[in-house]
């Protein structure tokens, strides 16, 4: 169990690695408390996901909380020892959202700080799943630095929203539920935001199918990691250009960025209109509603941006409804 007084993990000196058996114990510990999504074959009848070989989608979209956020933010609410006060994080909406569910089901406050960019029906969103919203900053990593100062005057637990190992862990048991569906899965495309979610699929499926590829997709407006990848260290982006807040962190985290570095083959970058074409497909295909950075995994793959191979199967990752 991790111990909450010792506050959030730091980027240089936190825990450096997230094991398979980490993930194998958040999927033990998750059973019954998230949604196994379902996977979806749209090889057919559409040819506009281009001439590879079959295409699935695993739609935690339609996760309990609208996102995969849940996984990670109860996983980490699970192994907090003692039992703190309240749960705390900084968010754009979705982990925020995660972790609200989180605490109504282990009986915790939380308190979710949001910066302006966060769409009102988003804010409203967390106040309905009986978080208490703070509105601060103008982009996620000053929301970030508020949280981290609530928490260290004494109010309650701080739960990063990718960048702690219990969190990366519960977001790997989607990767678990694409190997057990799809056992000879060639490749996985995943948004990446600040690295949480990728992070935690690519150590499971490598894992598993060191032979997998694993592809990162980041809006071009916020190249986060694919910037860190390219330097071989952490960036810091002078601005944040994209419209899709849920990807959009100006820097990401050394734990993220070594699981990167080892597990994933390749990141790709897409424009918010390609983005705006993910969700419109979806849309009007498949009557799926997804937000700009949850259909982006999609959008690489309908824009050409990356192309999925013609042996074996490929799996987007529809991350969140919004």
């Amino acid at each position: 169990m991790r111990d909450w007084r010792r506050g959030p993990p730091s980027p240089l000196t936190g825990p450096s690695e997230v094991t398979p058996e980490d993930i194998v114990l958040a999927a033990a510990r998750l059973s019954g408390l998230v949604r196994r999504t379902p996977l979806l074959d749209v090889s057919q009848p559409t040819q506009a996901l281009g001439p590879g070989g079959p295409i699935f989608l695993k739609l935690e979209s339609m996760q309990r909380s609208g996102s995969f956020k849940l996984r990670g933010a109860l996983n980490a609410a699970l192994t907090l020892d003692p039992r703190p006060t309240a749960l705390v994080t900084a968010s754009g909406g979705n982990h925020g959202a995660g972790l609200a569910c989180a605490g109504a089901q282990v009986g915790l406050p939380v308190e979710v700080y949001v910066p302006k960019s966060t769409p009102p029906d988003k804010r409203a969103r967390l106040v309905r799943l009986g978080a208490r919203v703070h509105v601060t900053g103008e982009v996620w990593d000053d929301a970030d630095a508020a949280a981290r100062e609530a928490t260290a005057a004494g109010e309650g637990a701080y739960v990063h929203p990718f960048a702690d190992p219990a969190v990366i862990a519960g977001n790997g048991t989607v990767a678990l539920e694409i190997l057990a569906d799809l056992p000879d899965v060639a490749c996985v495309v995943i948004a990446v935001g600040g690295g949480g979610l990728i992070g935690g699929c690519a150590r499971a499926i490598k894992a598993a199918r060191p032979e997998a590829k694993v592809i990162g997709v980041e809006p071009r407006g916020a190249p986060t990691l694919s910037q860190s990848l390219a330097a071989n260290a952490l960036v810091t982006l002078p601005e944040i250009t994209t419209r899709a807040g849920s990807l959009a962190p100006r820097r990401s985290a050394e734990l993220n960025l070594k699981l990167a570095r080892q597990f994933v083959d390749e990141v790709v970058l897409v424009s918010d209109e390609e983005l705006e074409a993910g969700v419109a497909w979806l849309r009007s295909e498949l009557g799926v509603a997804a937000e700009l950075g949850g259909a982006a995994s999609l959008a690489a793959v309908l824009s050409g941006r990356f192309v999925p191979p013609r042996e074996g199967p490929t799996c987007l990752v529809i991350c969140g409804a919004g």
